[in-house]
């Protein structure tokens, strides 16, 4: 496992951007010093939008439990990239994490997973879109050839973002999930 400060390759993926808002974040990897970041992020998240981003109820005691966290904040580049958006609070002085976006490799060599979390907050501002394109760059740079995300029917919201991305849509035999795939 490598961390960005060890890993200069990783430097490439840290960007700036500001939101349609004015709101200035930084998108980049996640780091293993996210952790107290990621306790108070999930901390953001309604009920409604941990069911569509994990297809169930799951406590904020278990998303934020320390040994799920740490899978998440080390992680093995080599087999997947979480990135995170953050900004600094005007106001407080406290950064906070925005969304989590993650990549991970499936077993066929060249196919991987997509999946994105937005804080309740800052939905529909754009910010599920751009972790979506950073993640579709990072699979083209490592050579992938297709990505993939599962996400309910009923999470209208990602269906389009995924769409305008250029991802194809199809509904799954069990017809409460749609499956979307980019061919690179």
């Amino acid at each position: 496992m490598a961390t960005i400060n060890s890993n200069p390759a990783m430097r490439q993926y840290v960007s700036r951007r500001t939101m349609k808002d004015g709101t200035r974040v930084t998108i980049r990897p996640i780091r293993p010093e996210d952790e107290p970041l990621m306790v108070k992020f999930h901390g953001t998240l309604s009920d409604r939008t941990v069911y569509l981003r994990y297809f169930s109820s799951l406590s904020l005691a278990r998303r934020t439990a320390h040994d799920r966290l740490v899978r998440i904040c080390f992680t093995d580049y080599e087999r997947e990239m979480v990135l995170v958006t953050e900004c600094t609070d005007p106001q407080t002085a406290e950064l906070n994490i925005l969304g989590v976006g993650r990549l991970n490799k499936l077993k066929a060599d060249k196919d991987a997973e997509v999946a994105v979390v937005v804080s309740d907050q800052y939905q529909h501002r754009g910010l599920g879109t751009e972790l979506v394109r950073r993640l579709i760059h990072i699979a083209r740079d490592q050579r992938l050839g297709r990505i993939e995300a599962e996400m309910l029917r009923d999470n209208l919201a990602m269906q389009t973002t995924f769409r305008k991305l250029g991802f194809r849509l199809r509904l799954l035999d069990d017809s409460s999930s749609v499956q979307a795939v980019l061919d690179l």
